[in-house]
């Protein structure tokens, strides 16, 4: 410790004369909120600390023209996750959020003058497959809502939601259901191949290989399991009124009635570590607070840099910028669009996918001609639509997570967005008197230390992928990790459950070294799925 430095105890006995342990979560990005409510709903004191001037991490908002707009996660899936996360603080989602689902999961555009529409409704969706590509392609995407539903019932539990997901763990556990269930896995083969079996049409390919970004993969490189993206989309694609700052709003507002208490504009400067484990932080003006348990929100990575001192580098995991996931360059816009009526979702593809992605995961450079993701953020279920109107619109394309070795000049800036542009020419859409505000690789390496802009940890591009990103526990005792880079992975609901399996691993470990009774949860303290069951 640091001489002078300021000490504050914040230890205190309840009515049961057990000691009231104190944890310290370091980042306050969703996976850090979900712990701190969690621990704070077992009776722990929590204190929650952030840099930023506010929480959610990569549930941000930039301002164009005094109008704010989503600048990361735009949608909420697997909402039984955030209901847990309530009812575990004895508290319902539904009171504090206004939800709407999206009837319509995304407007797709080609440069052959291709439109269609990805129904949430499996019978509207195969209807609008058969009127656009044909009867056999719906047939085909039949098969494959089959084939995606069984991948996810496979993995949901032996993987997704295991404190630790073991190879052999899973294996043994698929494999009591037999050879079959085994083989559903559909590890050996990619995303790409196992499409082509359903759907010939590469169009239709396109649409599906796409999930693979959404772990920042390529889907020429990513496992065939990853197909099980779209079965948890078809569970449900929820806006959230008031856009996705109200979601971490409204978990931020739950842990403040569990009395965590949240310290945004906050540094801390080093993770303390004495006698083999974590003993509090220290903070950049030099506070240090007394922890009997530190949970990390921070990228792995930045903790193996030596971002939050030496004694916590062992915690982390250096990652090589060839196995980052992508990373992304977005303009918030203010925008009049013409043409291609866009929905909430909207995906304007390349002619050719692979040359795109070999140019991303290869050449490491973005594409000459990349697919345009729009989300246009006023067309949401509930929002009253107005034609013609200036409306917000968040563009993003894929880009390599090189964000620590190469700063884009201006004109590569430029010339990326008119290539984005002529692409969304091509496919019918204009967009007239535009404000905007980029956001780059190096941008989002500065919002996220040692990242290079990566946004969803590593890539997963390997059979065992899954199985090989860090856990919650950590060789440290008393750290904890969370985050897009910690399993159970990057996107909004997978680094929620990760807080609370975080928190868990805290509560076991803190009742095993101090005696601590956790308080019963309303919600148990473990995530749990609405439509498979508990975990176990």
């Amino acid at each position: 410790m640091r001489e002078g430095a300021k000490v504050r105890s914040v230890r205190t006995v309840n009515e049961n004369a057990h000691v009231t342990p104190h944890v310290v979560v370091v980042g306050a990005g969703m996976g850090g909120l979900s712990a701190a409510v969690d621990l704070a709903a077992s009776g722990a004191r929590v204190t929650l600390i952030e840099r930023a001037k506010t929480v959610g991490g990569k549930v941000r908002s930039v301002e164009v023209e005094r109008r704010g707009i989503d600048a990361g996660p735009t949608v909420i899936t697997m909402k039984d996750v955030f209901e847990d996360l309530f009812e575990c603080a004895g508290d319902h989602l539904e009171d504090h959020l206004e939800l709407a689902p999206l009837d319509i999961l995304a407007r797709h555009a080609w440069p052959d003058g291709t439109q269609f529409d990805l129904f949430a409704d499996a019978g509207r969706a195969e209807e609008e497959v058969a009127r656009v590509f044909g009867g056999d392609a719906a047939r085909g995407y039949l098969r494959f809502v089959t084939y995606a539903r069984g991948l996810y019932q496979e993995v949901e539990h032996p993987v997704m939601r295991a404190s630790k997901p073991s190879l052999l763990r899973a294996a043994w556990t698929i494999g009591m259901r037999g050879p079959a269930s085994i083989r559903r896995l559909d590890w050996r083969r990619t995303m790409w191949s196992a499409l082509g079996e359903f759907f010939p049409d590469p169009r239709l390919r396109q649409l599906f290989g796409r999930y693979a970004t959404y772990y920042g993969s390529s889907p020429f490189s990513a496992p065939a399991t990853l197909n099980l993206i779209a079965h948890a989309e078809k569970l449900g694609v929820w806006t959230a009124k008031g856009g996705m700052r109200a979601l971490s709003g409204a978990v931020e507002d739950l842990a403040k009635r569990l009395h965590v208490e949240i310290r945004t504009a906050t540094h801390v400067r080093e993770i303390r570590c004495e006698g083999g484990r974590a003993t509090g932080v220290i903070l950049e003006s030099g506070e240090s607070l007394e922890a009997d348990a530190v949970v990390s929100n921070v990228d792995p990575a930045a903790l193996s840099a030596g971002r939050l001192g030496v004694g916590a580098t062992r915690a982390g995991r250096p990652m090589p910028p060839r196995a980052r996931s992508l990373s992304a360059m977005t303009w918030c816009s203010v925008a009049r669009p013409a043409g291609v009526d866009l929905e909430y979702h909207n995906v304007f593809f390349s002619d050719d996918y692979a040359a795109e992605f070999e140019a991303l995961m290869g050449a490491r450079e973005v594409p000459f001609e990349p697919t345009v993701y729009i989300c246009a953020q006023d067309r949401a279920p509930s929002q009253e639509r107005s034609t013609g109107q200036r409306e917000r619109l968040l563009l993003l394309i894929n880009a390599p997570a090189d964000g620590d070795q190469a700063r884009f000049s201006d004109h590569v800036v430029n010339q990326c967005r008119n290539n984005a542009t002529r692409l969304l020419t091509r496919c019918g859409l204009e967009l007239h008197d535009e404000v905007s505000v980029v956001t780059t690789p190096a941008q989002f390496h500065e919002l996220f230390p040692e990242t290079g802009g990566a946004l969803y940890g590593a890539a997963t591009h390997r059979t065992l992928a899954p199985f090989s990103r860090p856990t919650a526990k950590t060789k440290i005792r008393g750290l904890y990790l969370v985050g897009g880079g910690v399993h159970p992975g990057a996107g909004v609901p997978m680094v929620t459950m990760g807080g609370r399996i975080a928190a868990n691993e805290v509560r076991k470990d803190l009742a095993s070294t101090n005696g601590w009774t956790p308080a019963a949860t309303f919600g148990g303290i473990s995530t749990s799925s609405r439509t498979t069951g508990a975990t176990r």
